[in-house]
């Protein structure tokens, strides 16, 4: 086949398939197939989860200490029948069947009702020099979400999809590999959906039908094939069983979950204090200031500018007075330079602990400091090591630290100069020395490792108190130690419009703590697309404003006094709804559910969802119908089967039908099933201004049931049982509407104070919560 322009011919190397089945053997979670040279190991885990590996060789690779996923004597065994024919094997669950052929080697997967998912199509697992391979079928209604961080809509039909981390600077809709890289997908047609984790640290690619229709391919530059079979048949299910497979989020600190300010920089002292005072002035909540590299000395990690912030300690803890929480960047470029008393340089130096190229030399390159020596975040020690270097900011009162700049990022000559990008040489040595690999098979791991040294460390260093971790960079799994941002987006409408279906791809990749750069980074925002962007953020599960040090200032009031007014509601709506958001969270620490979703998460059986990207859930209940074009007034709403409720008006409308919305850019259309919950909070200027002294509970008649989730916020306590639990359930009986309240569950208990049962039409009720079973009538 040509080359693209018509230059000269490709000869690819061919693939060399798996032969015939010679021997079976069973074992306590599966089958070995021995197939000549190659071998077969077929795991099954959990009644829907099934682990296919494939050994050119017949020699699988052992498992890494830093492996994602679960090992597989850990799962609990489940039972499962053989049925042996000269033709085929047969595996089956008590939820699932899986057949695997003896010659060719094909594996097909069957739900209860004969449904074929996840099939293979020819050749089936292949391999050739220094790649492993596997192809299946597309079935005609399928369609293809997750893949980590991706730009363009929410379906990824038809794409190309590289996992590789990268500085992505400059992005666009187009642009394929993304600062994270996580191999993990999921289908889903009506009554069926499935995953597939692929299993590989080294560069791999998904290839949804784009090379040949009706046919999806992954691929790895790793010598075994290994990968996951996850069957549904909702999202939900499927993820609950991904992220029992690869780690769930831990309770991020309540304030986190408020409106976070940052800009490339707020470079002074003053600077900042003036900041925080205007946001106090005017009224507008604020639990979060970002400080980027401009805080530190000539951007050395782990200091301060003597010059900028020469009394962080005293800033931190007077602006904590008025409710402000402080967050420093970190990158893994550690400035080169000796004798000049600089602890982590000298200190790495002395134990070895920087990326060595594989002649033995100390590896650099050119970072924000200019020549710079990078950590091995592969190694125990040197995590360790670099978590504790943590204590110079925590001993200022800096409550969570932001990883950036570790895909790793780096050029070959000082920034500023023309210079090309570049990372660790591919057969740089990395890890402990008795496992010691590759940069080939670590550089995914890079940022997720450091990101992992950091939430380590903070949590030794701070261990009555949660802290706030963020990355750019990670894989499967990061969010066990780390929220993610997906880096420099732009102040664009375009930007504006991929950021929903991003991050919605992101939490069906099992990352829920996730946002984008409100305003966007790079650029200057209207005031129209700043009041859109604002309004969107509101639903963004971190919520956080950026701009570059190049383009105009993008706080909430630069742009006069409508916009300002604007964000003043949506970030107070925020934080209203700040009970909600925060039970959501436990779903996702629980179950590993997004917090941001799109439609086809609770509505799987209606294809209308499948390609709906600009529309988005908040949990299950607020459903919202964001503007993304400038101008826009008014836009057509696809709601669901059932009942809806407007948020603004209570007006209701049926479900399965389309609507015309009105927006006018004081309003985004935001809507409520019936049947819906939503436990409110009084709006306060940061999240711990003072207790909830007042949870209002409104309720919009149907059928339906809330569970609300509360503990102390800030401490570890809730591991040990310092929770509480309360379910109010609503439904109807003839005219009048019933709402029942569970006793409260749990060994927390919040501090004294009223609620009001609001039935949305009906009324209200109040009473002073003492934590027993309640029933009112409306």
């Amino acid at each position: 086949m040509p080359e693209i322009w018509g230059k000269m011919p490709i000869t690819e190397q061919p693939w060399s398939t798996v032969g015939e089945v010679q021997r079976v053997e069973r074992f306590e979670r599966g089958v070995e197939l021995d197939c000549g040279n190659a071998r077969v190991i077929i795991s099954i885990l959990a009644a829907n989860l099934v682990r296919v590996r494939m050994a050119p060789n017949g020699e699988f690779s052992p498992r890494r200490s830093w492996a994602t996923p679960v090992a597989d004597e850990e799962w609990e065994q489940v039972p499962f029948e053989l049925q042996e024919t000269p033709e085929a094997l047969e595996l089956k669950t008590e939820q699932i069947r899986v057949t695997v052929g003896r010659n060719p080697v094909q594996i097909t997967c069957f739900d209860q009702s004969g449904r074929v998912f996840a099939q293979d199509a020819e050749p089936g697992m292949a391999w050739r020099q220094g790649a492993s391979a596997n192809w299946k079928q597309i079935a005609e209604d399928e369609h293809f979400y997750g893949f980590g961080e991706r730009t363009g809509l929410l379906d990824k039909r038809s794409d190309r999809l590289t996992n590789w981390t990268t500085d992505s600077l400059d992005y666009t809709a187009l642009t394929d590999e993304m600062y994270q890289a996580i191999p993990f997908f999921m289908a889903l047609r009506p009554q069926l959906g499935y995953g597939i984790f692929f299993n590989t640290t080294f560069w791999s690619q998904f290839d949804i039908g784009a090379e040949q229709y009706g046919v999806w391919k992954m691929q790895s530059q790793s010598k075994d094939l290994d990968y996951y079979i996850i069957y549904g048949p909702e999202p939900a299910q499927i993820l609950q069983t991904y992220t029992q497979l690869t780690g769930r989020m831990p309770m991020p600190p309540r304030w986190s979950l408020g409106y976070h300010q940052c800009r490339w920089s707020y470079d002074s002292e003053e600077e900042v204090r003036q900041l925080a005072q205007e946001f106090r002035k005017r009224q507008i909540p604020c639990d979060v200031i970002h400080l980027d590299i401009d805080y530190m000395r000539g951007y050395r990690v782990f200091t301060w500018s003597p010059k900028r912030f020469p009394d962080p300690k005293t800033m931190v803890k007077d602006l904590s007075q008025d409710g402000f929480k402080f967050v420093t960047i970190v990158d893994p470029g550690v400035k080169e330079e000796t004798e000049a008393d600089y602890l982590p340089f000298e200190e790495g130096l002395e134990h070895d602990y920087f990326v060595r190229t594989a002649e033995g030399k100390i590896f650099h390159g050119y970072v924000w400091p200019g020549r710079a020596v990078f950590p091995d975040f592969l190694r125990p020690d040197v995590r360790e090591w670099w978590g504790n270097l943590q204590k110079e900011l925590t001993d200022v009162g800096i409550a969570g630290v932001w990883n950036d700049m570790n895909e790793p990022a780096m050029n070959d000559r000082p920034f500023g100069d023309p210079g090309k990008k570049m990372w660790f040489p591919l057969d740089a040595p990395q890890g402990p020395a008795d496992e010691q690999t590759t940069h080939a098979e670590a550089h995914n791991l890079y940022g997720q490792m450091m990101a992992r040294a950091c939430a380590e460390g903070l949590e030794r260093l701070r261990p009555n108190a949660r802290s706030f971790v963020l990355t750019r960079s990670g894989y499967a799994g990061v969010q066990r130690w780390s929220a993610v941002w997906t880096g420099d987006n732009q102040s664009l409408w375009e930007y504006l419009e991929m950021s929903l279906p991003a991050l919605c791809n992101l939490g069906l990749s099992g990352v829920a703590f996730v946002g984008e750069d409100i305003g966007g980074f790079a650029g200057n925002a209207t005031a129209e697309l700043f009041a859109r962007w604002m309004q969107v953020g509101m639903l963004y599960p971190m919520m956080r404003a950026h701009s570059t040090t190049a383009s105009a200032r993008h706080e909430p009031w630069v742009f006069g006094d409508r916009v300002e007014k604007i964000c003043r509601e949506y970030i107070e709506l925020r934080y209203r709804l700040l009970p909600y958001l925060y039970t959501l969270f436990w779903e996702a620490a629980s179950t590993g559910a997004p917090i941001l979703r799109p439609l086809l998460y609770h509505f799987p059986n209606d294809p209308k969802t499948y390609n709906l990207y600009d529309q988005v859930l908040l949990g299950p209940s607020l459903m919202a119908a964001p503007v993304y074009r400038p101008g826009v007034e008014e836009r057509l709403v696809y709601l669901p089967e059932g009942e809806w409720y407007d948020w603004w008006s209570g007006e209701t409308y049926q479900g399965a039908n389309h609507i015309l919305a009105q927006a006018p850019l004081e309003k985004m259309p935001l809507f409520v099933r019936a049947g819906a919950i939503i436990p409110l909070a009084p709006v306060m200027q940061y999240t711990d201004e003072r207790p909830m002294d007042e949870l209002r509970l409104r309720v919009y008649p149907g059928e339906g049931e809330w569970t609300l989730y509360e503990d102390d916020g800030h401490s570890f306590e809730y591991r040990t049982g310092a929770w509480a639990t309360t379910t109010y359930r609503v439904h109807s009986d003839g005219p009048q509407t019933i709402v029942e309240i569970t006793a409260r569950q749990g060994e927390w208990q919040p501090r004294s104070r009223q609620v009001i049962v609001e039935v949305v039409g009906k009324g209200e009720q109040q009473f002073e919560d003492d934590g027993s079973d309640r029933r009112l009538t409306f």
